[in-house]
């Protein structure tokens, strides 16, 4: 072990007071979105209906925040970019009642001081508008303008002074990306503000205002939300929780498409949004998660606000309880909602039937696989009663793995098989994922299935910056789609393998997963996360039916990999094997 050399003792000394301003400069501003959600909250504290955002380079080279609000008289411009300066807080407090978004009076000076800062502001009661210009953190100068009332924030050259925070940052796609998302989840909060976002001068994202939520998330979360979500309205320990949430069949990859709001504010919980999944209980599988928005009233007395210099965390009092609450309230209204039981077939399938005798026929029930002639092991999918089933043949065993004998299909989703040790199941949207994985890195791109008609789909702003910063990726993915309007497009092609397809619709998906590059949980690089986001939406889902082909090549596909490899890109398991001798133990057999 390498001894390393003591370190020598350093006195305590202050701190310059550059140092101080970067140092809090870095507690709120992480990015160009973390500015412009401090901009934007400003501008709703300030009464503002409306607010345009501007973004040059994806805010890295200029943002613009303007917004219709009372504004700052000339006097105070100096003061509001002062540390600790703030219209939202007597000076002696209290800090335990906070009624505005913005309360510590540091963003402003954090801003101003590691940026090109200018602020013009006008109020109803001024002829022209006064502004400030503040170069890392230094006055500079002072101006008039013409404006309406209101403020106007411009933020050049981001991180100029910092080099080090500057090179961290990502490209300006993904930094615009990440700017509309973070508006979008502002609008969510406050609906009634309208929201508009623009780069390099072109529409980037509208938002206009809305009074009921539903219509506000369908902004965000497409048009399909409003036929497809139920609303609840509840009484929980210390205020009241309402919102709009999907219904089972609306779940997403993940739980980045459900939105929090506490009094008014954006907020991220993991804890509200693990309640939440688990009031859905096993309506939903274990890899899909709810979509919606949440909003919280909840008395001052019983919140913390304070937790966080962003101000995007929250800590309640007795959250335990409210918690349960969430938890029983949710579920509740998903089970009242009308239509909310329409669960797969499968989930039917778990009731009690009514069998035949012993010794009598044996009609499979639909979807119960036979044998088929040339493909040995392997069966087609019966489409009706009354087909008795042959005894089923194996299918030839490869190097290092078991013999199968596949004897069905359960649920659409899980293939049975049997082998010399006992019974196998294998998930077909996970084998099948896997399969197209590794042909994707080795091909780098699928097949394509031209549509008889194009499809219209509606992207949200994030979505539609997403695809400019990776339309080659979306391309390769085997999706053909061009622009049809300010926010519809038309898809032409779809990913095709096979004879199989995806949904036009997986296009949206595929792009809400490349916003964070890619599937997160696989641990290589890029090339591989895409490759599994796509694998992933071409793949054969639960549901879809299968023939002897398909079920004769994956198997095979599968035989060839190595044993290591028998888990999906994203590290679910494909085969689950049970034992004869655990069968034996569960019957209590003591031989064979």
């Amino acid at each position: 072990m390498t001894q390393l050399p003591p370190t020598p003792r350093r006195p305590i000394r202050r701190l310059s007071s550059e140092t101080v301003e970067r140092i809090a400069a870095g507690e709120v501003v992480e990015r160009p979105a973390s500015v412009v959600k401090e901009l934007v909250e400003n501008a709703v504290d300030a009464g503002a209906s409306s607010i345009t955002i501007r973004l040059l380079g994806g805010g890295l080279a200029r943002m613009e925040v303007a917004d219709d609000g009372w504004g700052i008289p000339p006097e105070e411009l100096e003061l509001a970019v002062e540390r600790h300066a703030t219209s939202k807080l007597e000076p002696e407090g209290p800090v335990e009642r906070i009624g505005t978004l913005g309360f510590r009076g540091e963003a402003l000076a954090a801003i101003a001081s590691v940026s090109r800062f200018r602020l013009l502001s006008r109020p109803p009661d001024r002829e022209v508008a006064e502004g400030i210009s503040v170069v890392g953190g230094t006055l500079s100068g002072r101006f008039s303008a013409p404006r309406a009332p209101g403020t106007t924030v411009e933020v050049e050259e981001l991180f100029f002074n910092t080099p080090a925070r500057r090179k961290f940052l990502k490209g300006a796609p993904a930094e615009q990306v990440a700017v509309l998302q973070t508006v979008e989840r502002l609008y969510l909060a406050r609906p009634q503000v309208g929201l508009r976002v623009e780069s390099e001068g072109r529409e980037a994202g509208t938002y206009p205002p809305a009074h009921d939520l539903k219509d506000a998330a369908a902004r965000v979360l497409g048009p399909g939300f409003l036929t497809s979500s139920f609303e609840l309205s509840a009484e929980i320990p210390g205020g009241r929780l309402f919102g709009a949430l999907g219904r089972p069949g609306a779940a997403a990859a993940s739980s980045r498409g459900l939105f929090v709001a506490v009094n008014g504010r954006a907020v991220t919980s993991r804890t509200i949004a693990q309640n939440v999944r688990l009031a859905y209980g096993d309506y939903l599988p274990r890899t899909r998660f709810p979509v919606g928005v949440l909003h919280f009233e909840i008395d001052p007395d019983r919140l913390d606000v304070n937790v966080h210099p962003t101000k995007r965390e929250v800590r309640f009092a007795r959250e335990a309880d409210l918690l349960d609450a969430v938890r029983l309230r949710v579920r509740e209204a998903l089970v009242a909602a009308p239509q909310v039981a329409d669960l797969p077939a499968a989930r039917a399938a778990v009731r009690p039937a009514v069998r035949p005798a012993l010794g009598g026929p044996r009609p499979p029930s639909r979807g119960v696989p036979t044998p088929s002639a040339g493909h040995p092991g392997v069966q087609h999918t019966l489409e009706g009663p009354g087909t008795a089933m042959p005894p089923p043949a194996p299918l030839p065993a490869a190097a290092g793995h078991p013999r199968l004998t596949l004897l069905g299909c359960l649920h659409t989703l899980y293939w049975v098989a049997e082998s010399d040790e006992g019974l196998v199941l294998i998930d077909q949207h996970a084998a099948s994922e896997r399969v197209l994985y590794e042909e994707l890195l080795h091909a780098g791109t699928l097949q394509r299935q031209t549509l008889v008609a194009p499809v219209t789909i509606r992207l949200t702003g994030a979505e539609r910056s997403t695809f400019e910063a990776n339309g080659e990726t979306v391309r390769v993915a085997g999706f053909d789609i061009e622009p049809f309007g300010p926010e519809s497009f038309l898809v032409r092609s779809v990913p095709a393998y096979r004879g199989r397809s995806a949904r036009p619709e997986a296009v949206a998906e595929l792009l809400d997963e490349l916003a964070t590059g890619g599937r997160p949980t696989l641990p290589d690089g890029l090339e591989e996360r895409r490759a599994a986001t796509v694998a992933c939406h071409a793949a054969l889902r639960a549901g879809d039916v299968v023939t002897a082909e398909e079920f004769s090549r994956v198997l095979a596909t599968l035989h060839a990999l190595p044993e290591a490899a028998y888990s999906c890109p994203h590290g679910r398991p494909i085969v689950l094997g049970i034992p004869r001798t655990r069968l034996d133990r569960w019957f209590l057999r003591s031989g064979p």
